[in-house]
């Protein structure tokens, strides 16, 4: 006689694994069902019961963000974080719960970031978070939208007189293994067919160090990176960022996949901010704008049909953008002129001045 099933809720997965030798052939198509669903729930954990609800009952978000990523995560001295990522998930604090302290940072290692945000630890990922084929659709994640365009570079010293990568014939290149950089440098001169000599260190802060104390010639990574350490040399006007990329990266917020409405929130809070820098809206105008005589503004602002699509307040994005900033903002916060790393917009602008940024319309 085949057991009488025990309510779902109870399943394990041991048990059902055994129910399966046991069962008649035709019980067994539900047995291998309920085995199904149950992995399902186990893997997708948060995400099945909706990150938005869990958000809610929390009260807060928890957004986790790397340890040390100048520009887009980084820890003052009196423990106030700051960056592009920072302000991210603080803007979605706004769009949740109408107020940016709504939010909880944890740093986690590199090599922990994707297990922690799988089993629910975190929320989101938000900080240089960089996309990739097997990160986006193998390994239980996805980037529902890139904030922000980087690569690795190279820096020199200005007395050594190069002005391009092309002229690091068999210099001494230092990199960072934390970082990954190594494979980078190694194909993208490869394919110029560029003999160079790798300087492989553990940590960024060992190749910083490698490169001040001359033990090679050449420091690469991510350009924000680069220009932090260049900020913090005795003398940052004695060393430039090569205008050659090695790669392209794109950086970006991540979500556990399987929750469609958290991802939209997400991705519609990042075009808010973008679609209102070229509409001109921004923290000192929010409130005024809201009165536009231009349709695409008082949408954008407004947003009462999106609000009911992803479950928010009507008002979200006005608020958002008043008390965080629009793209333009924060970016030259953190990354650009009004930070301490200055980096040009270039491919961070928005598309009508000659960069990626662009947001779909709010109809």
């Amino acid at each position: 006689m085949v057991p009488a099933l025990q309510p779902f809720s109870s399943f394990r997965r041991n048990t059902l694994t055994s129910y399966l030798h046991l069962a008649a052939p035709g019980a067994r198509v539900f047995a291998r069902a309920a085995l199904l669903l149950t992995g399902l729930f186990a893997t997708g954990g948060v995400a099945a019961a909706g990150t938005l609800e869990t958000v809610r009952q929390r009260g807060k978000i928890v957004c986790g963000v790397s340890e040390d990523a100048p520009g887009y995560a980084m820890r003052e001295g009196k423990g106030e974080w700051s960056g592009l990522g920072i302000d991210f998930c603080k803007a979605l604090g706004v769009a949740v719960f109408g107020k940016a302290d709504a939010v909880t940072f944890t740093p986690l290692k590199r090599a922990d970031k994707l297990q922690a945000l799988r089993a629910g630890t975190v929320d989101l990922l938000s900080g240089d978070d960089a996309i990739s084929a097997s990160a986006d659709t193998a390994q239980g994640v996805h980037f529902p939208v890139l904030l922000a365009y980087d690569g690795q570079g190279f820096m020199v010293r200005t007395a050594q007189s190069i002005s391009s990568a092309l002229e690091l014939s068999g210099m001494r290149v230092c990199v960072a293994a934390a970082q990954g950089d190594e494979e980078g440098a190694l194909d993208y001169f490869a394919g110029l067919k560029i003999p160079i000599q790798i300087v492989k260190l553990d940590r960024w802060g060992d190749a910083v160090q490698a490169y001040e104390q001359k033990t090679c010639q050449v420091l690469t990574g991510n350009r924000s990176r680069l220009a932090a350490a260049r900020a913090r040399l005795p003398a940052p006007v004695e060393h430039l960022m090569l205008p050659e990329l090695a790669a392209r990266q794109g950086f970006g917020p991540v979500v556990r996949q399987g929750d469609e409405r958290w991802a939209d929130i997400v991705r519609w809070s990042a075009f808010a901010m973008i679609a209102a820098e070229g509409l001109g809206v921004t923290s000192a105008n929010a409130d005024q704008q809201a009165g536009s005589s231009l349709p695409e503004v008082r949408r954008l602002l407004k947003g009462e049909q999106l609000s009911k699509s992803l479950g928010l307040e009507p008002g979200w994005p006005q608020r958002m953008i008043k008390m965080i900033g629009n793209y333009g903002e924060i970016y030259e916060r953190n990354l650009g002129a009004r930070s301490t790393l200055r980096l040009e917009r270039q491919l961070n602008n928005l598309a009508g001045k000659g960069g990626l940024h662009f947001a779909p319309s709010f109809r």
